[in-house]
């Protein structure tokens, strides 16, 4: 079976509910659930004798419950990954790097567009870009002929950032540019799916630079 992927409007429902999906672990997302599948419970709504209102319940209720199953299944895979890279994981780990080769596999001739706008013209000409919320830059590489075998197009970049820039927010911004746009990325030489999780843990894999003493 495939895995499960978060849309960006299944993100942004994800924060609604639960808070940002980087912040969640899977322990505090079984607490938030079991608070919510008791809040929304269509019985709760039963006294209000509306059909309207417990039809509105129902869909509210089943959306969360579908949305928790494919969210419980990342995190699940998120905790299994983070098992077997404690360093990375810890608080006190430290990530940072100099020009970050990536490059994306899309059939979207648009999509570098979408990812910098206007500003695509700018970058060809040895500007750069800043990722939000970040103080991270991203550069392209103008020589890159952009084309591969068959009908795919790829764009290379080179993402800088440093101690202070947060992963997550990387990772995040990435992942919402790409999600249903891009067939796959290489980061540093590692070819990647389009998945929230396997871009954050390939990122702090590749940039970490050790523990804070």
């Amino acid at each position: 079976m495939a895995d499960p992927i978060l849309t960006a409007e299944e993100l942004k429902e994800v924060e609604k509910y639960f808070g940002p999906f980087a912040d969640l672990d899977l322990e505090g997302f079984k607490k938030t659930r079991k608070e919510l599948q008791v809040k929304y419970h269509p019985d709760k709504f039963a006294k209000f004798e509306d059909e309207t209102v417990k039809e509105l319940a129902t869909e509210r209720f089943q959306r969360i419950e579908a949305l928790s199953h494919k969210l419980e299944l990342l995190l699940d895979k998120k905790y299994n990954l983070e098992e077997g890279i404690a360093d990375i994981q810890q608080e006190k780990a430290r990530f940072a790097f100099d020009k970050m080769q990536i490059e994306i596999i899309t059939r979207n001739k648009d999509l570098k567009y979408h990812l910098f706008g206007s500003r695509y013209r700018w970058l060809e000409r040895g500007e750069s870009y800043s990722i939000p919320k970040t103080k991270a830059k991203i550069v392209i590489d103008e020589d890159h002929q952009g084309n591969s075998i068959g009908f795919n197009e790829t764009i290379r970049l080179f993402v800088s950032f440093g101690q202070s820039d947060p992963i997550e927010f990387i990772s995040l911004w990435l992942y919402q540019k790409l999600e249903g746009r891009a067939s796959a990325l290489i980061i540093e030489g590692k070819r990647l799916s389009i998945d929230l999780i396997q871009i954050n843990h390939a990122i702090k894999r590749t940039s970490f630079i050790g523990i804070e003493g």
